[in-house]
C-alpha cells in the first residue's frame, strides 16, 4: 500500500486515520461490468491513501471493501479510481461509491453514473454542489480546473449548416463520448424497431409501384393496424373544418397560431368580397380573429423526386373563435401575392367541397413541413443540443446547475447525430419522399433560426405574445403554462439551496461562462434574439434553467408526441404534393389524388412516423430519473415535491381527458421524457 501526503490546507473537524467501509456499485446494463482490474484511491485533505486492492467490477454488483488507512487523511473530499488495461479491453459502467469512516460524517455518497474506459482515471466528488466561491480553502479548484480542461477535449462545438444553430462536433455516433450514446437496451429498441419498419415497407412497399390512388379511402392501405383511437378519429373526421381548425390549437403542431392584431398585409380581398372583409374586422375587433402564416415557406425551392417535380407553397389561413370554442377557417390563401401577378386566389369553406378540401390539404402539408422541421428538429432537438453541449463544456460535475441539468440531456446528442445523418442528410428520408428536401429543408432551417427568440421557449411570453392565454380551447396552452408553472417552481427552489442572493448569481464565473457559451457561441450570437448573455439575478437565473429544462422536455414532448396520432393518414399531413396549388375552384376528386403523395412515398412516410412516433419502451418520465446526482436531504426533498406537483397534474389531465372527445395528453407529466431522446 502506497501513502502520499499532500501538503493541502488544514481541515475543519480532524479526523483519525482509521477503517473504511467502501462500496462500489456497478450499473445493470447488460454490459455494464468489466473483465479488467480496478484499482482505488481516497484522497483527502491532507492526504492521498493507495487502498492496495483490486477488484473487477460485475455487472449490477456491489464490490464491498473494508480497509485500515493507517494515515490520517483529514476530511475525504475524493475518491479516485483506476481501470486497468488488459488482454481483453471492456469498458465499465460505475454507477456510484460510497465511504464510510474517519472524515464521511456518516456515509459518504460519490455519484458517478459513467463509463470508464481504456486506461482511464476518474476523480469522483463527494455529491454535495459547490459553486467555486463556496471552496474557500480552494480544495476542489485542480480537480474542476482539470475536468473542465478534459471535457472541453470530448465536447467540442462541431459545424452542420452555415447558418444554424452548433451542433456537437461528430460525424457518427461513435465520434461521441461513450457517456453520450446509447445504453444497450435503447440501442437494441432503436435497431430492432427500425429494421422491422424497413423490412415491411421494402415487402409492401415494392408493391406500392404498381398500385394507384383510385380514390381517397385508398390510403386506409397504410393506415397502421395498431395505432391510437384518436388517429382513427382523426382519419374518420378529418374533413371537418372544426377538426382543421383544432389542429391548430392542439394538434401536431401547436406553434403556429396566433391572435390576429390587425388584417395580415399579405391579405388583399377584392371588391366582391367586402362582406368577407367586414367580417373578418368585426372577430379582429372582438378579439375572435386568428391566423396562422406559413410565410417561412415563401420562395423555398422544391424537391425533385424521381425525377418528378414537387411542389411547396405558403399558405395563411384566418379563424375565427367561436363561442363554444371551436376554432373555425373563415378562408385561405395559398399564395403570398406577387407583384405585377394576378391577386392570390382566395379560398372560403362556401366554396366547391372538393377545392375547399384541396386548399386545406395544401395547408396540411405546409405545416407537416413546418411542424418537423422548425418546431421540432430546431426548438425540440437541436436546441437541448445546445444547451447539453455547452453544460457539458462549462459546469463541472460539482457545480449545482450540472447536477441539475444532467438527467435532463440523456440521449439527446446521439438521437439528434442519427437524425442529421438519416433524416435531413443528403439521400436521407426528407430528399426521399418531402417536398422540402434537398436543400429547402435547410433553407427552411436557416429561416427559422432567426425566429429563435428567448421569448418564444418561454411559454408564459410566447402564449402572451401569440394571444393564447385566455383561450379556453387551447389545452397545449393551459398544459404548457401548468407545466412550465411546476417546473420553475422546481427551479427556484432548487436555486435557493445554492443561491442566498444575487450577488451569488453575479459573481458565479462558471455561471456566466456557461450563459455566454449558450448565448454567443451555441445559439451563434442568440443575445440579437433576446437570450442572455449574463445572468443578474435569482429570477434571471430561475427563468434561464427553467426554460433549459422545458426545452429538453415538454418543448419536445408538444411536438414530438403527436406524429402517430396526426400522421397516421396521409391525407391530413401528406409529406409531399405532387401538383402546383390550384389556380382555380373547378377541383375534383381526381385533382386532389393526383396532388396527393404516391402510395410508396405514403407507405415511407408512414414507416418513419410509425417508427420514430411510437411510444418508447425505453422512457424516462419528467422528473423520474433515478440517478442521483445531489447528496443531502434538501435537494432530494425538492425533487420529491416536484415529483408530487407533476403526478397532481398528471391526474388532473387524465380526469380532464376523460370528459374530451379528442383528449390531450402530449404534455401529460407520465407522458413527456425527461430528455431529448427520439
Amino acid at each position: 500500500m502506497g501513502i502520499r501526503v499532500l501538503p493541502l490546507s488544514p481541515s475543519r473537524g480532524l479526523a483519525e486515520m482509521g477503517k473504511y467501509t467502501i462500496r462500489v456499485v456497478t450499473g445493470d446494463s447488460l454490459l455494464a461490468g468489466s473483465s479488467n482490474l480496478v484499482q482505488l484511491w481516497l484522497v483527502g485533505e491532507h492526504g492521498e491513501a493507495d487502498l492496495g486492492k483490486q477488484f473487477r467490477p460485475l455487472r449490477g454488483g456491489t464490490t464491498e471493501l473494508e480497509i485500515d488507512v493507517p494515515v490520517h487523511l483529514g476530511r475525504l473530499l475524493l475518491v479516485k479510481m483506476h481501470k486497468h488495461k488488459g488482454l481483453l479491453d471492456s469498458d465499465w459502467f460505475c454507477k456510484w461509491v460510497t465511504v464510510q469512516g474517519p472524515g464521511t460524517q456518516g456515509e459518504a455518497f460519490f455519484p458517478c453514473y459513467s463509463w470508464v474506459q481504456n486506461n482511464e482515471t476518474i476523480c469522483l466528488c463527494e455529491g454535495t454542489a459547490l459553486k467555486v466561491n463556496d471552496d474557500t480553502q480552494s480544495l476542489f479548484k485542480k480537480y474542476r480546473e482539470q475536468e473542465m480542461e478534459d471535457r472541453r477535449k470530448v465536447y467540442r462545438w462541431g459545424s452542420w449548416k452555415e447558418g444554424l444553430i452548433l451542433p456537437v462536433a461528430g460525424s457518427t455516433q461513435w465520434d461521441l463520448p461513450r457517456n453520450q450514446r446509447f445504453m444497450e437496451d435503447k440501442d437494441l429498441d432503436f435497431s430492432l424497431s427500425l429494421v422491422k419498419g424497413l423490412k415491411e415497407f421494402a415487402i409492401k412497399g415494392t408493391l406500392d409501384f404498381i398500385s394507384c390512388v383510385q380514390k381517397l379511402e385508398d390510403y386506409q392501405k397504410i393506415f397502421p393496424r395498431e395505432t391510437t383511437a384518436l388517429a382513427g378519429k382523426i382519419r374518420d373526421s378529418w374533413k371537418d373544418d372544426a377538426l382543421f381548425g383544432y389542429q391548430f390549437l392542439n394538434g401536431a403542431n401547436p406553434m403556429l397560431l396566433r391572435r390576429s392584431r390587425s388584417l395580415p398585409a399579405r391579405l388583399v380581398l377584392p371588391p366582391e368580397m367586402q362582406d368577407l372583409q367586414t367580417q373578418l374586422e368585426k372577430e379582429l375587433q372582438a378579439g375572435s380573429l386568428f391566423e396562422a402564416d406559413f410565410c417561412l415557406l415563401d420562395g423555398v425551392k422544391p424537391n425533385i423526386i424521381i425525377f418528378k417535380q414537387q411542389y411547396v407553397t405558403a399558405p395563411l389561413v384566418m379563424l375565427k373563435l367561436e363561442p363554444d370554442g371551436r376554432l373555425l377557417p373563415m378562408l385561405i390563401q395559398l399564395q403570398p401575392p406577387r407583384h405585377g401577378c394576378s391577386p392570390s386566389l382566395l379560398f372560403l369553406p362556401s366554396d366547391p367541397p372538393m377545392a375547399w378540401l384541396l386548399a386545406k390539404i395544401w395547408v396540411r402539408s405546409s405545416d407537416f413541413q413546418l411542424h418537423q422541421l422548425q418546431s421540432h428538429l430546431l426548438r425540440g432537438h437541436l436546441m437541448a443540443e445546445v444547451i447539453s453541449v455547452a453544460t457539458m463544456r462549462s459546469l463541472p460535475s460539482l457545480h449545482p446547475i450540472y447536477k441539475l441539468l444532467i438527467p435532463h440531456f440523456r440521449y439527446t446528442m446521439e438521437i439528434n447525430i442519427l437524425a442529421r445523418n438519416n433524416l435531413v442528410s443528403e439521400w436521407g428520408i426528407f430528399d426521399l419522399v418531402v417536398s422540402t428536401g434537398s436543400g429547402g429543408h435547410v433553407d427552411i432551417l436557416q429561416r427559422a433560426t432567426a425566429c429563435l427568440t428567448y421569448r418564444s421557449f418561454c411559454p408564459p411570453d410566447d402564449l402572451a405574445d401569440r394571444g393564447l392565454l385566455d383561450v379556453k380551447s387551447s389545452l397545449y396552452a393551459q398544459d404548457a403554462l401548468k407545466l412550465w408553472e411546476i417546473i420553475h417552481r422546481y427551479v427556484e427552489r432548487m436555486l435557493e439551496l445554492f443561491y442566498k442572493s444575487d450577488i451569488d448569481v453575479k459573481g458565479d464565473p462558471e455561471l456566466q461562462g456557461w450563459c455566454r457559451e449558450i448565448t454567443e457561441i451555441g445559439l451563434q450570437r442568440g443575445q440579437d434574439r433576446g437570450f442572455p448573455l449574463s445572468l443578474e439575478t435569482r429570477a434571471q437565473l430561475c427563468r434561464f434553467i427553467a426554460m433549459c429544462i422545458f426545452t429538453c422536455t415538454g418543448q419536445h414532448a408538444s411536438t414530438h408526441l403527436g406524429q402517430l396520432d396526426w400522421y397516421a393518414w396521409i391525407p391530413n399531413g401528406p409529406c409531399t404534393m405532387r401538383k402546383p396549388p390550384p389556380t382555380s375552384k373547378d377541383v375534383t376528386e381526381k385533382d386532389i389524388l393526383d396532388a396527393m403523395p404516391t402510395l410508396q412515398q405514403a407507405r415511407m412516410q408512414m414507416t418513419f412516423t410509425k417508427f420514430l412516433g411510437r411510444r418508447q419502451p425505453v422512457m424516462v418520465a419528467l422528473g423520474q430519473h433515478k440517478e442521483e446526482y445531489f447528496s443531502g436531504p434538501e435537494p432530494r426533498a425538492v425533487l420529491k415535491q416536484f415529483q408530487e406537483e407533476l403526478a397532481i397534474m398528471d391526474k388532473e389531465i387524465e380526469a380532464r381527458n376523460a370528459n374530451l372527445d379528442l383528449p390531450y395528453e402530449y404534455l401529460r407529466p407520465s407522458m413527456v421524457e425527461n430528455s431529448v431522446t427520439i
